[in-house]
């Protein structure tokens, strides 16, 4: 049970996480009055950001 509800919140955060993600990302674009596509750089710098936040949510159960 506790597996089937900590899978359902970990979907939810990340989705509203994704939600703040975009709606930031469309702020920008219009606030520079340009697409809101992101450059393969800043892709990159996200990419390895989510990864190592993953890493580090990964490594809480082994303090213990």
């Amino acid at each position: 049970m506790h597996k089937s509800r900590t899978l359902f919140y970990g979907a939810l955060i990340g989705a509203a996480t994704g939600l703040v993600a975009a709606l930031l990302i469309n702020r920008r674009a219009e606030k520079n009055e340009r697409e809101t596509a992101i450059t393969p750089s800043e892709g990159l710098k996200l990419g390895v950001l989510v990864l190592g936040l993953l890493r580090a949510i990964g490594s809480l159960a082994d303090d213990k």
